[in-house]
C-alpha cells in the first residue's frame, strides 16, 4: 500500500498568506474560479438552490479564500439566454438565495464575487454579436449585429445587476469575460469586431463598453467595491472553428496584445484581473484536457504581472500545487484559480493547508462529468471522479442500513470506489484482487507520459482504502468456499474487463493495446494502431511524440466518436490538431481485414490496401471479465455489478455505477 508523501510541514504555507483585491482581504491564494453547475443550481421561485448554495459552502470550508460563482445573467430584454439562469431584476426570488449563499459563504470566512455576463454573442445561435460573424460550429449561419443602443442597454443591465449583488452581500464583482470568445471578448477583438461606432476600431474603442461598465459599477457601488475581468491573455484562434496549437498564425488576441489589454484595464479602474487563454474555436485552451501541460498558464500571467500592479489570479490546469506555489513564491502571479479540480475535491486547498497533498482526490483532466454534461448532454455538471460533485445535497452518502459486511472482488477503480463508499457507510469490507497490485486499467492508462494524473488517482484510492482499514487480499482469485467464510451480506462485482478480440485473420500477430501500453519497448518505428478510440488515439499519440510513424485505422466515420464514451469536445479537438502536428496519419471509415507479417490490410472505399508496419497494436475495445456471479447465487444474498463488468466505459462509468450501488447496499 502506499504510504504518505514526505512533504515538510508548512511546505505550501504560500498558500495561507491573504493579499487585498482594491481594500477586500482575501484570506488566502486560493481562488474557485467561475463554472456553470447547471440546472440544479435553481430552485422554483429562480432563486439559487440549496444544492448551489451548499455546493460553495462547502469549498469555502474546505479552504478557497474567494469563491467566483459561473456567469449571472444581466440581459432581459436584448437577447436574453436562459443557459445562464434567471435575471435578478425581474426574478423576485434571485435576491434571497443571493443573501443566503453569501451569508454562509463568509461565515465559514471566504469572501464571494458575483460574475455577471454582457452576454454571449456568436457563441450561440440566434444571438447577437459586435458585428456579422459565424456562429460557432454552425456552418455558414452568422449573428445578427449589435445595435449602439442595444450595447447601451446591456452596459446598463450590468451596472444594475451588479449593485443589487453588492445589496445580496458579495463582496466584488468580476465581468464576465473578455475569454473564450464571449460578448465582451468579441467586443474587445478586431476578429469579431468591425464597428465603425465608437465602441469599434482601436483597442480603446473596443474596451470602451468594459470602461464603461467598471465606471458604472463603482458610481453606483463606490470606488471601493472591486471590479475585476475574466481575461483570455491569448486567444489561439487560427479562423472560425480552428485553432492554432503553437500559437502562431495567431487571428484573434496576441499575447502582446492580451497585456495591453492588462494595462489599460488597471487604468480604467480594474481591481484584479483573472486570467486564462483560449476561445470556444480553440477550446482546448479555454477548457485544457490532459494533454494540455499543466503549469502552462503560468508563464502567460507572469507577463501581464509584469506590467500591472493589480492582483493576478491565474486559471487553467493550475492544479499541480508545486508549480503553483513556486509561481506565487516567484511574484509571477498573485493567486491560484482552481475549477474542475475543485469539483473533484472540494477540500483541495485544505488538504495542502494540512501538509497532506497526497489526500487530494485529483482531477484527472478528462472533461466528462464537467465539460461534456454542462455543453453536450445538457445534464448538471458533475466530476467523473466525484459523483457527489455540484450534487452533494441530492446525491449524498446515506446512512448505513445495520452492520453489514460487503465483500467486492476486483481491485480496479470501480471495485476500490465501491469498496471506499461501503467503509465510509461504517460496512465491514473484503476486497479480493486476482493480481498482485490494485488500480486494474488505472496502471495502464496512467503510464501515458500525459496522463499522470490517473497513475495520482490510482494511489489516491490506494491510501484511502488502507486509511479506512479495509481487508485487501491480493492475488486472490475468490470462490463461493472462500467467500462463503466471509459470511457476506452483499457481493459487490467488479470484475472489469478484458481487450477485446474480434475474428479478424492474424489478429494474433498485432500487440494489444494493454500490452503496448505496460510494454512500449514491443513497438517498432512504423506503427499501425487499429481502432480509433480513446485508448488507440492514445496509443498512437504517445508512440508519435516518441518519433514513431503512426496510422491509426479506424471504422466509424469519426475518431473518438463511440457511443456514450466518445469523447468531449475539447479533447478530440486537441488529439485531432496534435495528429496534424505529430503527422499522424488517420484512416477513417477503413475496417481491418487482416494482420500479415508485412502490416495490416485494411479495406474501405477505394478497396483494400496493405499498410506497412514493423508493429500493428489491436485497439478493438474491451468487453467485460466473464465472471461466476451465477455461481454465487447459492449464497443467498444480494449480488451487484458495476463498472466494466457490466459494460466497458469510461472512469466516469466505473466510478459512479459503483458509488451508486454502494449507495444503496
Amino acid at each position: 500500500m502506499c504510504g504518505k508523501e514526505k512533504v515538510a510541514v508548512g511546505a505550501y504555507d504560500i498558500f495561507k498568506t491573504p493579499y487585498k483585491i482594491g481594500k477586500v482581504e482575501i484570506p488566502n491564494r486560493f481562488a474557485v474560479i467561475p463554472m456553470t453547475l447547471g440546472a440544479l443550481s435553481y430552485d422554483e421561485d429562480g432563486g439559487f438552490s440549496e444544492n448551489f448554495i451548499h455546493y460553495f459552502e462547502l469549498r469555502a470550508q474546505g479552504g478557497f479564500g474567494l469563491l467566483i460563482p459561473g456567469a449571472i445573467a444581466t440581459d432581459a430584454v436584448v437577447d436574453p439566454y436562459s443557459a445562464l439562469g434567471p435575471v435578478p431584476t425581474v426574478t423576485p426570488g434571485w435576491a434571497r438565495g443571493a443573501r443566503e449563499l453569501t451569508d454562509r459563504v463568509h461565515k465559514a470566512g471566504s469572501k464571494i464575487f458575483a460574475q455577471i455576463s454582457m452576454g454571449l454573442g456568436r457563441n450561440y445561435p440566434g444571438l447577437p454579436s459586435p458585428s456579422e460573424n459565424y456562429v460557432w460550429k454552425n456552418g455558414d449561419m452568422k449573428s445578427p449585429v449589435l445595435t449602439t443602443e442595444q450595447i447601451q442597454q446591456k452596459i446598463k443591465g450590468m451596472i444594475d445587476v451588479a449593485k443589487i449583488a453588492k445589496d445580496c452581500g458579495y463582496d466584488g464583482i468580476e465581468l464576465h469575460a473578455m475569454h473564450w470568445g464571449y460578448l465582451l471578448d468579441q467586443l474587445g477583438m478586431s476578429f469579431f469586431n468591425r464597428r465603425e461606432d465608437q465602441y469599434g476600431g482601436s483597442l480603446e474603442n473596443r474596451l470602451r463598453a468594459a470602461k464603461e461598465i467598471c465606471e458604472g459599477i463603482k458610481e453606483v457601488c463606490g470606488e471601493d467595491f472591486p471590479v475585476g475581468m475574466r481575461l483570455g491573455l491569448k486567444s489561439y484562434l487560427k479562423d472560425n472553428n480552428i485553432a492554432t496549437l503553437t500559437g502562431e498564425e495567431e487571428a484573434g488576441r496576441t499575447l502582446a496584445e492580451g497585456v495591453a489589454v492588462c494595462k489599460l484595464l488597471e487604468s480604467y479602474g480594474f481591481d484584479f484581473l483573472d486570467v486564462d487563454t483560449g476561445t470556444y474555436d480553440s477550446f482546448y485552451y479555454a477548457c485544457p484536457p490532459m494533454y494540455m501541460p499543466q503549469g502552462f498558464m503560468i508563464d502567460l500571467a507572469a507577463k501581464a504581472k509584469e506590467v500591472v500592479n493589480i492582483p493576478i489570479i491565474a486559471g487553467g490546469r493550475m492544479q499541480d500545487y508545486d508549480k503553483a506555489k513556486d509561481a506565487l513564491e516567484k511574484g509571477l502571479i498573485d493567486a491560484v484559480g482552481i475549477g474542475r479540480a475543485s469539483l473533484a475535491d472540494p477540500d483541495y486547498a485544505k488538504k495542502l493547508y494540512d501538509d497532506t497533498p497526497e489526500r487530494i482526490r485529483p482531477c484527472i483532466g478528462c472533461n466528462m462529468g464537467c465539460f461534456r454534461r454542462c455543453c453536450e448532454t445538457g445534464e448538471p455538471v458533475s466530476c467523473a471522479v466525484n459523483p457527489q460533485a455540484a450534487r452533494e445535497t441530492v446525491n449524498g452518502l446515506k446512512p448505513a442500513d445495520g452492520k453489514k459486511k460487503v465483500v467486492v472482488v476486483g481491485g480496479g477503480v470501480s471495485g476500490m470506489e465501491a469498496a471506499r463508499v461501503c467503509a465510509l457507510r461504517g460496512y465491514d469490507v473484503t476486497l479480493f484482487e486476482q493480481s498482485d497490485h490494485l488500480g486494474g486499467h488505472l496502471a495502464e492508462a496512467g503510464a501515458h507520459s500525459f496522463k499522470s494524473e490517473i497513475a495520482k488517482l490510482a494511489k489516491w484510492y490506494e491510501r484511502e482504502l488502507s486509511e479506512l482499514n479495509i481487508t485487501i487480499k491480493l492475488e486472490h482469485a475468490p470462490c463461493v468456499n472462500c467467500i462463503r467464510k466471509e459470511n457476506p451480506d452483499a457481493i459487490v462485482f467488479a470484475t472489469g474487463s478484458v481487450a477485446a478480440a474480434p475474428p479478424i485473420d492474424g489478429l494474433e500477430k498485432a500487440i494489444v493495446s494493454l500490452d503496448a501500453i505496460e510494454h512500449p519497448e514491443k513497438i517498432g518505428k512504423n506503427v499501425v494502431v487499429v481502432g480509433g478510440g480513446l485508448v488507440g488515439c492514445e496509443i498512437a499519440l504517445d508512440e508519435a511524440k516518441h518519433g514513431k510513424n503512426v496510422t491509426v485505422v479506424e471504422a466509424l466515420d469519426d475518431i473518438m466518436s463511440a457511443g456514450g464514451a466518445s469523447a468531449p469536445y475539447p479533447n478530440y479537438q486537441m488529439i485531432c490538431d496534435l495528429f496534424d502536428f505529430y503527422g499522424v496519419k488517420v484512416l477513417k471509415s477503413t475496417k481491418l481485414v487482416r494482420v500479415t507479417d508485412a502490416g495490416a490490410v485494411v479495406e474501405n472505399a477505394d478497396g483494400q490496401v496493405t499498410l506497412p508496419a514493423d508493429t500493428v497494436v489491436s485497439a478493438l475495445g474491451f468487453k467485460p471479465t466473464e465472471n461466476a456471479e451465477e455461481s454465487y447465487k447459492e449464497l443467498g444474498v444480494p449480488i451487484y455489478s458495476v463498472g466494466d463488468s457490466k459494460g466497458a466505459a469510461t472512469i466516469l462509468n466505473a466510478v459512479w455505477t459503483a458509488y451508486d450501488v454502494a449507495n444503496e447496499i
